[in-house]
């Protein structure tokens, strides 16, 4: 999907370069002028395009998240895969759609539809740190806390290692940290090896113990990213509804002026 988006901005960039760097003073005696402006056939079709593209990736996405809409067909980690591109997509075709001209309260519509698509950046980087279902359902602190195993019960059962070894795997996976003796990974690698471990055991050792570290750093950031999220959404949703009541009173506007593009 980044591609798509990288190849339309090359795209839309080359196709309109020589308009797009022509002062606005002169830009009406461009060539392409008819063609290029904001209510040109082909700048009001990427206007018209790119807005659809955001109401739709807006509409679906809550339509799923709120209201389980297709919930059997639309996994909500892969439609939020989907929202991102289409909300990203979209301001792009906007943006080309004005020409790189802001003014009047359309430019109030487009920063803050700038402003949702960086919080929209942050937001999905937030997101991705809380623990869900294959789903997309979000995990509480008790579920996640479930899924840890006791990893020096399992390697004692399993590999017969030494207690100095499964005291070194319980500090690690629980992210205890010593200022004077912090054991790591590559401390128990050493350590596997010192100890003769045959190399496969020691690759699915190693293995269990990352993922295990991983999941307890993401138990201990769990409830500071859910309190990052709601006060994300309390930003993010202000400016989304600003530029939704602008776009629809510039779509009035437009309309009544009678710039229909091809309807």
């Amino acid at each position: 999907m980044a591609l798509i988006v990288i190849a339309v901005s090359v795209y839309l960039s080359y196709t309109g370069y020589s308009y797009y760097t022509t002062p606005l003073e002169e830009r009406f005696y461009h060539p392409h002028y008819n063609w290029f402006k904001a209510s040109g056939l082909y700048g009001q079709g990427l206007g018209i395009i790119g807005t659809f593209l955001i109401f739709f990736g807006v509409t679906i996405y809550i339509a799923r998240k709120r209201y389980n809409f297709m919930v059997k067909y639309l996994r909500l980690k892969y439609l939020l895969e989907f929202h991102i591109f289409l909300c990203i997509l979209g301001p792009i075709m906007v943006l080309f759609h004005t020409a790189f001209k802001f003014g009047g309260i359309v430019s109030v519509a487009f920063w803050s539809m700038v402003a949702v698509v960086l919080s929209g950046v942050v937001g999905r980087y937030i997101y991705i740190q809380i623990p869900r279902t294959i789903e997309g359902r979000e995990l509480s602190l008790g579920e996640v806390q479930n899924m840890k195993t006791d990893l020096a019960k399992v390697f004692n059962d399993q590999f017969k290692l030494d207690d100095s070894i499964t005291e070194m795997i319980t500090s690690i996976t629980n992210n205890q940290t010593n200022a004077n003796n912090k054991v790591t990974v590559s401390n128990l690698r050493q350590v596997l090896r010192a100890n003769k471990v045959p190399r496969a055991e020691c690759a699915t050792i190693l293995s269990m113990v990352k993922k295990e570290k991983a999941l307890s750093s993401r138990i201990a950031r769990l409830q500071l990213m859910q309190k990052l999220l709601k006060y994300w959404h309390a930003i993010h949703l202000p400016f989304a509804l600003i530029m939704l009541v602008i776009v629809i009173i510039h779509i009035i506007v437009t309309v009544s002026f009678g710039y229909k593009w091809i309807f």
